[in-house]
């Protein structure tokens, strides 16, 4: 294994990347100018503007200019960047998903602006809009690439209307240059544009991107440069203050509770580039709640962070490790604890502090250090929970990352083991990204310390891809030695050695339907160090799939699984059941297709299924989604996932139901309410969710959620709770 890293370091660090084509460029002019936002450009400023014009084709071709006409005009006052769009369109049908901030892009008419502050091709602001003024913002990480991030869940304050006319739509954008973080006199940032276009069928991007490449990569940019160096602005200051009135009733334990809760964040810009953020005593019950799921395997589920607290430069703690096998860090994994009965309960944050940023154009710092409460009734210890972490960029987009964790309960409990007093984490990462982002890769090596800790503590790999547009080839290599662990961290499995290989040709028809298709072959194996290096896994999965010119999608694929059961396993989940047994082979084949038809339709769907063995069974899965657009008002869906797993006797046989209709109003842009039902006999629960929100001031809310759970078989409740809770953002 040793050998086989080696080669990997001198590959990585061997690569040289190649040059990139910055030709596009504009002037962002100084004009001591405030428009009103009204989204109609009738002010003189405006023709005083530069234009970011010539837009580029990204769908269906990225080889032509845009059909449709797109202008970006931009000026600043020292303050404040102002932004005034024009966008042609073949007639003013425009689908709208709905009034909502921060909507989703896909299938809907809309434009979106990116900011790289920092030049480094690697992080980015981005801010978006569509024709009826609904806004949106979010935060790019990790290059934009598909390893990159993409965060909706981050919130800043600025304004943005539009305006719709005759075969055209504009908008006017006024964004506090606070909004942003950048260095004292820069002259020039990086920037791009994508429009989604669903008259036309067309995207399209100021900057060209192929279209094997993300549309929102960063390693396709142009240039905005202003015609005066940007100064130090005052250090804003958010005070983010809430009151939580909740009741809630348990009807398990037969316990009533009403109480009060009171607390906040705080914002603090620190210079150009760092953010503190501060909390005490959060309360997270207005986070849209999670996505219930069918789980067939043997191991945990990964959901995303929805926390606002955890989202600023969020890459710079998460995106350590193997986001799928070895992520060291995993910030859901604060706030939640197992109690006595080893179940997953909510686990009180008392406060915590959070220092992130830009501390010069190669440097970055994240610090966080948070206090959880304990809970003697469930035998849960206040614990520290901290990290440290440092990433300097090297070469064009590269970067190389240092971090240190820490979780520590300081006072002794009789219920907690010495092994679990603390754990420690630390490590080093290499993140290759080459200047056209054709090579990127990943090299890493963490060690952890705990009580009593041994020697096969170790998590290293190693992961390499070449994309170009007829050919995607990657391979990523993981060992995670058996006692090798990360409380803070999502480690799904430990005791591996796993490589995986994944070969694509792709394929860009001149004529005909399909826009492209491509044949893909996946092979996965992972081997038990402690067993000899004996294989316990692997998957050969071929697959194809197309994507068509009207945005319709269909793929299909075939799997050669082998397992070998090192402990027994029970997929149906009954108490009675028999597991199948351990040390022991299976192996089985799967067949599966998928269709989903085109979002821009007031009606779309999508469905898969699949067919074939289970270990020593056979399996038929079969799952929908369905949804429903009145535009802009509101979106009505349905999931609906059936899994039926048939075992030999003496094991035991399911039907996995999961049935999800959600239901979205948009009364107008500050007054939304979203009811969400999900019924899932795996883990016997029938929940509901619903939630009425009034914006009444700028990121300023009255929230009221219900929450509602049933036991299925039975129908009796389970947990009952209602909370009315205010928040409001003030500026200082």
């Amino acid at each position: 294994m040793a050998k086989y890293l080696c080669l990997y370091y001198i590959l990585l660090f061997s690569i040289i990347a190649s040059s990139q084509n910055n030709d596009k460029a504009f002037t962002v002019k100084f004009i001591p100018e405030i428009p009103e936002i009204d989204g109609i450009l009738d002010e003189d400023v405006w023709n005083n503007s530069e234009s970011a014009i010539g837009f580029q084709q990204y769908f269906p071709s990225d080889s032509i200019l845009a059909k449709q006409d797109s202008e970006i005009k931009m000026f600043y006052d020292g303050i404040t960047l102002y932004i005034g769009i024009r966008l042609e369109s073949a007639g003013n049908t425009y689908v709208i998903p709905s009034l909502k901030r921060d909507f989703r892009a896909g299938g809907n008419d809309n434009i979106s602006l990116m900011f790289d502050t920092f030049n480094d091709a690697t992080n980015a602001f981005l801010f978006g809009i569509n024709p009826f003024g609904v806004i949106r913002e979010a935060l790019i990480s990790n290059g934009g690439g598909e390893s990159g991030g993409f965060n909706t869940s981050w919130d800043v304050k600025w304004k943005g209307e539009a305006k719709v006319f005759d075969n055209y739509y504009t908008a006017e954008l006024a964004i506090p240059l606070t909004s942003f973080k950048f260095k004292e006199g820069e002259t020039k940032w990086r920037f791009n544009a994508y429009r989604f276009d669903t008259q036309q069928n067309e995207t399209s991007t100021w900057a060209r991107i192929p279209q094997n490449q993300s549309i929102y990569g960063l390693a396709f940019m142009g240039e905005m440069k202003f015609e005066k160096p940007l100064g130090k602005y005052r250090t804003p200051i958010a005070i983010i203050p809430y009151i939580n009135g909740i009741s809630q009733k348990d009807f398990e334990n037969g316990t009533n509770k009403t109480n009060l809760k009171v607390g906040g964040d705080a914002k603090i810009a620190i210079g150009n580039g760092m953010n503190l953020d501060v909390t005490l005593n959060p309360d997270f019950s207005n986070v849209e709640v999670d996505n219930v799921f069918t789980n067939l395997t043997r191991f945990e589920v990964s959901l995303p962070e929805k926390r606002q607290f955890f989202v600023d430069n969020s890459d710079l703690f998460s995106s350590f490790g193997g986001g799928r096998d070895a992520n060291p860090f995993f910030s859901r994994r604060i706030g939640i604890a197992k109690d006595k009965d080893d179940n997953s309960i909510e686990n009180r944050i008392i406060g915590g502090v959070r220092l992130s940023g830009k501390l010069s154009n190669d440097w970055r710092l994240g610090v966080l250090n948070i206090q959880t409460a304990e809970d003697l009734e469930n035998d849960i210890p206040s614990n520290n929970n901290a990290m440290l972490a440092i990433q300097k960029k090297v070469f064009s987009r590269s970067n190389i990352g240092l971090f240190f964790i820490n979780r520590q309960s300081f006072k002794k409990y009789d219920f907690v083991a010495p092994e679990d007093t603390y754990n420690r984490v630390l490590g080093i990462d290499y993140n290759l990204a080459s200047a056209d982002n054709t090579w990127n890769g990943k090299l890493y090596t963490h060690k952890s310390f705990e009580h009593n800790g041994s020697n096969k503590d170790l998590s290293t790999g190693a992961f390499l891809s070449y994309n170009t547009r007829q050919l995607n080839v990657f391979t990523d290599w993981v060992y995670i030695g058996e006692d090798f662990r990360s409380d803070l961290g999502f480690i799904r499995r430990t005791d591996i050695f796993k490589f995986v290989t994944g070969l694509e040709r792709i394929y860009w028809p001149n004529s005909g339907k399909i826009n492209r298709h491509s044949f893909e072959l996946f092979p996965i194996f992972t081997l038990s160090p402690s067993l000899n290096l004996k294989t316990t896994d692997y998957t050969i999965k071929g697959s194809w799939g197309a994507e068509f010119k009207n945005q319709t999608k269909i793929s299909t694929s075939i799997e050669n699984n082998f397992t070998y059961l090192i402990e027994e396993f029970d997929p149906s989940g009954e108490d009675d059941a028999i597991p199948l047994p351990a040390d022991k082979n299976y192996s089985y084949n799967i067949f599966s297709i998928e269709y989903s038809s085109d979002r821009r339709k007031a009606f779309s769907y999508k469905f898969e299924q699949t067919l074939g063995e289970f270990f020593n069974g056979n399996q038929f899965s079969f799952g929908t989604e369905l949804n429903l657009r009145i535009q802009p008002k509101a979106t009505i869906s349905l999931a609906i996932n059936y899994d039926q797993i048939k075992l030999p006797e003496p094991y035991s046989s399911a039907n996995f139901w999961l049935i999800s209709p959600s239901f979205d109003f948009t009364f107008s842009k500050s007054i939304f309410w979203s009811t969400l039902v999900q019924y899932s006999n795996q883990r016997d629960n029938l929940g509901f969710n619903s939630r009425l929100q009034w914006r009444f001031a700028p990121l300023s809310d009255l929230f009221i959620v219900y929450n509602d759970n049933y036991f299925v078989n039975s129908f009796e409740p389970r947990n009952r709770s209602i909370n009315l809770k205010f928040t409001y953002w003030l500026n200082i």
